[in-house]
């Protein structure tokens, strides 16, 4: 139960390599993809994580392998977030930056069929935003965690 098969640095090396693995799969499959789960989504991401666990604990299942991989895990996440931080151009390679949908009432097509946003969704958004039509709208961001925001013009009268 306690004894591992495997040297322990192997499992920090497995965990790693299979950490950013991991966010390179997740960040080519874009920002809607994280932000906005669907029931299918979740499903992936459960069989995802099954798929990879023995590639990160090799086959041990001995309790320590299990803490030592969890312990990675956890410990390459809060690198990442604090690299992240510090640097604009690695917050970019891992996040992403926001994505102009609508602006000044105009819809950008080419931005919708990238993201694989359909105009359901952003007509989604843009009601909950109070914004009836397209043209209703000032700007429209797909967000980097894969929400859109939704600033409304202002009416003439505003200012």
């Amino acid at each position: 139960m306690w004894i591992i098969s495997l040297p322990w640095w192997e499992f920090i090396l497995r965990g790693v390599i299979v950490y950013f693995f991991l966010i390179v799969l997740l960040r080519l499959t874009g920002k809607r993809q994280i932000g906005q789960m669907a029931p299918f989504d979740l499903v992936l991401l459960l069989v995802l994580s099954n798929a990879v666990q023995n590639a990160m604990n090799g086959g041990d299942n001995s309790v320590t392998a299990g803490v030592v991989s969890a312990v990675t895990l956890v410990g390459v996440n809060w690198l990442v977030g604090l690299i992240t931080y510090k640097s604009k151009g690695m917050e970019t390679l891992v996040e992403g930056r926001p994505e102009v949908l609508i602006h000044n009432g105009k819809l950008f097509e080419q931005t919708l069929k990238h993201t694989k946003i359909t105009h359901h969704e952003l007509m989604t958004a843009l009601r909950a935003a109070g914004c009836a039509t397209v043209e209703d709208v000032h700007a429209a961001m797909l967000e980097t965690d894969g929400s859109i925001s939704v600033i409304p013009r202002r009416e003439a009268s505003d200012g």
